[in-house]
């Protein structure tokens, strides 16, 4: 078994403790390439009893780093470490998000000779001072292009300051573009660059793959695709998608196709994309739909078709989506779905990596070439047989639980391979529960305070009653009394507990103990007599009260007899001239033309008894006999305004009172001068 070219370069470089910058295509070892100086530059135990190494040279601190872009990636890492370092029993542990931090922390307090991890991690664990890499003697970049990126710059320089500057740094990565490499020399020390060429020619991807590509429809695609999947000879199939939401739609569509498929992207809980990846490594699941977090150094056996159903959105990305077929010598075929509006974008990556497809052919799924190109038998539909659905499928992968920190996804992540709840059975209550109360503005509600019975009783008998019977409700106690409501009183309300009381003094007739309906008879009069109404305060009322506080007494029986009715106050009085006129009372005087005037509310009462209108006097006599206010009326009798004018000029002269200064009021007090 030969090495590849860029280990059989970059090994004696390496285990000098040179810095190396190397790039080889994807898929051609780099990963051993940088992996196997690290395994031989730490020191266990098994050195020291071989003699190679002093007993205070063994540490639990790291003596190696290895950062990487993606979760996925640092799995795929540790693992080949692991595999490659078991004869010497190296502890290789894997740092990334999604997981709990306690099993790391305890981990790290064990002793771990290499790490690998992403970036967010390690920074959270050295400034918690739980991560000591003061002792680390090499530092890798696997994907440097992608760490040194304008996002991960920042926490690679970072991660740096907590490192010993004296050390070895080797960048790996399959694109390598000019102002990485210029950026990446500037955290090393006289760097050698590697550069692998296979045989295979220059090509930017291997010769082991076959490159299709295909211009199709938006619409056309989950149809094309599922026609793909069923070619001749087709083993592992990866799908790969610009977004997160398409790579989850995809997904969902070939499930329900019969297809066994998996998803893995950002919105999903750490558990679920290592399910997925779990599930395609074992075969459960043949068709793994995802973004590009699975484009780089995803490694798995068995993969034959990688098809883009999106263009990427560089030459890097393609080559990296491309690079998961073909690996290790193996042949692979690459589809690639071009949309009429990514054309320009194609032919930018055509160009840049010298391929041979400028202009793709346009292709449906009934398409004569696509079958013949691709291999696909005669009458293939979009939907796979009943016969052929032989997958597992993704639900027979245990779904590990990483004690996930939040954020998205988790053990109840977003994606549909969510944890399941698991309900835990509450034991019997051996008490009983307490029973709440219902209540209305921080007081239980009458409802609640009156029991069941009783108030199946009140509904039965008001059922059962005629429709002047009223149920009676059973008697609160006092503790039920204290938290009944308080209510604002009304001028409804003052009459309902008039009545009220007159029920509780009446003799009440009961014709069964609890269910009968209970009949009460109370004449009016009698309520009256007992229980008087206070009444409202008008202005009759004060007039009435005004008059019994005035000593003012006139005997006016006969005008009560004609006139008791009182009438409204009118806008304009007129007092015509008298034919006789008794000058012993007044004398004669010439008819005015009063004007009305509107009369404060408070002072209403006082002021009526000193205008033309009416006397005093004529208000106590019609309060006494008449109890009820007439109505005004706008318009005055002549024959009633006559006396009433003389008889006011008496009382003005007896009982004089403070009235508004009026036309009227200068007449009657110049009347004694007249």
């Amino acid at each position: 078994m030969s090495p590849f070219p860029i280990q059989e370069m970059t090994l004696p470089v390496a285990l000098s403790g040179t810095d190396v910058i190397g790039q080889a295509k994807t898929g051609t070892g780099k990963t051993l390439g940088f992996g196997l100086p690290l395994l031989e530059r730490v020191t266990v135990p098994a050195d020291v009893e071989a003699g190679r190494a002093r007993p205070d040279q063994l540490t639990d601190a790291p003596q190696a780093l290895v950062v990487v872009p993606t979760r996925e990636l640092c799995t795929q890492v540790t693992n080949d470490l692991l595999t490659a370092g078991k004869v010497r029993n190296v502890r290789v542990l894997a740092i990334y998000g999604g997981r709990a931090y306690e099993p790391q922390v305890e981990a790290l307090k064990k002793g771990v000779d290499i790490i690998v991890g992403t970036p967010g991690r390690l920074l959270d664990l050295a400034g918690q001072k739980k991560l000591d890499l003061s002792h680390v003697r090499a530092l890798v970049l696997d994907e440097a292009d992608e760490m040194l990126d304008l996002g991960f710059l920042p926490d690679v320089e970072r991660i740096m300051s907590y490192l010993p500057p004296k050390r070895q740094t080797m960048l790996f990565s399959a694109t390598m573009p000019g102002a990485v490499i210029g950026l990446a020399r500037r955290y090393m020390t006289q760097p050698t660059h590697i550069r692998a060429v296979s045989e295979d020619g220059e090509g930017a991807t291997v010769a082991n793959t076959k490159q299709h590509v295909f211009r199709a429809h938006n619409m056309d695609k989950p149809e094309l695709v599922s026609r793909i999947l069923q070619a001749e000879g087709r083993g592992l199939a990866m799908i790969f998608c610009r977004t997160k939401r398409t790579a989850a739609d995809i997904a969902e569509q070939l499930e329900k196709r019969g297809f066994a498929s998996g998803a893995v992207h950002g919105d999903l809980g750490q558990g679920a994309r290592e399910q997925a990846l779990r599930a395609f490594r074992n075969g459960k699941v043949d068709v793994l739909v995802c973004t590009d977090v699975a484009a780089r150094g995803i490694d798995v056996e068995g993969v034959t078709h990688v098809i883009n159903y999106q263009t990427p959105e560089d030459e890097k990305t393609f080559l990296h989506r491309v690079g998961r077929t073909g690996r290790a010598g193996k042949k692979g075929i690459a589809v690639t779905l071009v949309d009429w509006d990514d054309i320009p974008r194609w032919q930018l990556i055509n160009k840049a990596l010298e391929l041979d497809f400028h202009d793709p052919v346009e292709t449906y799924s009934t398409s004569p070439h696509l079958y013949e190109e691709m291999n696909i038998p005669a009458g293939t539909k979009g939907i796979l047989p009943r016969g052929e659905r032989t997958r597992a499928g993704l639900k027979a992968e245990n779904l590990e639980d990483l004690g996930e920190t939040g954020g998205r996804g988790g053990r109840g992540g977003r994606g549909p391979a969510a944890a399941p709840v698991v309900t835990e059975e509450r034991p019997a209550r051996t008490r009983t529960p307490r029973q709440r109360r219902r209540t209305r503005g921080g007081s239980e509600s009458d409802a609640e305070g009156v029991g069941t019975e009783a108030v199946a009783a009140v509904v039965a008998s008001a059922v059962e009653a005629p429709a002047f019977a009223a149920p009676v409700a059973p008697a609160l106690t006092e503790s039920e009394e204290s938290r009944r409501p308080r209510r604002r009183r009304t001028r409804v309300a003052a009459s309902a507990a008039v009545a009220e009381a007159a029920v509780a003094e009446a003799p009440v007739a009961v014709a069964a103990p609890v269910v009968a309906p209970v009949v009460v008879e109370v004449p009016a009069p009698a309520v009256a007599e007992e229980a008087p109404v206070k009444a409202r305060r008008t202005r009759a009322r004060k007039a009435a009260e005004a008059a019994e506080a005035a000593p003012v007494v006139v005997e006016t029986a006969p005008v009560v007899e004609e006139a008791p009715v009182r009438p409204r106050r009118a806008r304009r009085i007129v007092a015509p001239a008298v034919d006789e006129p008794d000058f012993q009372m007044a004398p004669l005087v010439e008819p005015v033309n009063a004007r009305r005037t509107r009369a404060p509310r408070k002072a209403a009462p006082a002021r009526a008894a000193a205008v033309v209108e009416a006397p005093v006097a004529i208000a106590v006599a019609v309060a006494e006999e008449a109890p009820v206010k007439p109505k005004r009326t706008r318009t005055r009798k002549v024959a009633e305004a006559a006396p009433v004018a003389v008889e006011a000029a008496a009382v003005a002269e007896e009982a004089p009172v403070k009235a508004r200064r009026t036309r009227a009021r200068k007449v009657v007090e110049s009347a004694p001068e007249a």
